[in-house]
């Protein structure tokens, strides 16, 4: 954050007067004087406004936005393809994504800047139970489905229980809701591979009892007070 938007931010004085007290020798950063109102500001700098220190208390913001195929689970991508930072840039603070969504997995995504929320939540120990709806090409046998449900191994590592729900049988194929514990990177597409099934289409539909329900693609929403509490209890 620039320097006089931060002073701003902090509650002294207006931008124009922090422009003011900038020029006049008054703020210091890290204890020294700064005279230019373009420098920024990062977390872990200390900013003082004659002789005081002035801190920015950002508001906590929770988001769930239903992430589009095609868009990277990402801040900024070097390839320059589309990130789901560009889905949210209308809110003014800086919210990042809590997890990730492969490319070509859609739905459910918390955005935030709690940065302890996130760590809660994305840490393997904590076992988030998370929800997925694939389309499938393949036979979705009984004996597949209770494979998946005890744990497969999918490259020298054997998944934790799986609870699997056949939504609809298909003549090639089948609608499946997979819910997993774990986040290894394409763990669901690799579970299915695993019995002999490709998915075609997956996306995610619920984190725990917090569901995406009917919000559009590309879309986004701030939680409730409740659901916010929710995802904390986890």
């Amino acid at each position: 954050m620039r320097l006089n938007r931060y002073i701003a931010a902090a509650g002294i004085t207006s931008r124009r007067k922090a422009d003011e007290l900038i020029k006049n020798g008054n703020v210091k950063i890290n204890g020294v004087v700064v005279k230019e109102p373009g420098p920024s500001v990062g977390p872990d700098d200390r900013v003082e406004v004659n002789g005081k220190l002035v801190q920015v208390t950002e508001k906590k913001v929770y988001l769930m936005l239903n992430k589009p195929n095609g868009y990277i689970t990402s801040m900024k991508d070097q390839a320059d393809r589309p990130v789901v930072r560009e889905l949210v840039e209308d809110i003014p603070e800086r919210v990042f994504p809590v997890g990730r969504l492969d490319y070509n997995t859609t739905g459910l995504l918390i955005m935030t800047n709690d940065g302890e929320l996130a760590n809660r939540l994305a840490h393997p120990s904590h076992h988030v139970p998370k929800t997925y709806r694939a389309e499938i090409s393949g036979v979705l046998s009984p004996e597949r489905v209770r494979a998946l449900r005890k744990g497969v191994d999918i490259g020298g590592y054997v998944t934790r229980p799986a609870k699997v729900k056949v939504i609809k049988h298909r003549e090639k194929g089948a609608i499946a809701e997979i819910e997993i514990t774990e986040g290894k990177n394409r763990q669901v597409r690799k579970m299915f591979s695993a019995v002999g099934c490709k998915v075609m289409k997956l996306e995610r539909v619920a984190m725990g009892e917090l569901y995406l329900g009917r919000l559009a693609s590309g879309h986004y929403r701030k939680l409730t007070r409740s659901e916010i509490e929710y995802l904390k209890s986890l």
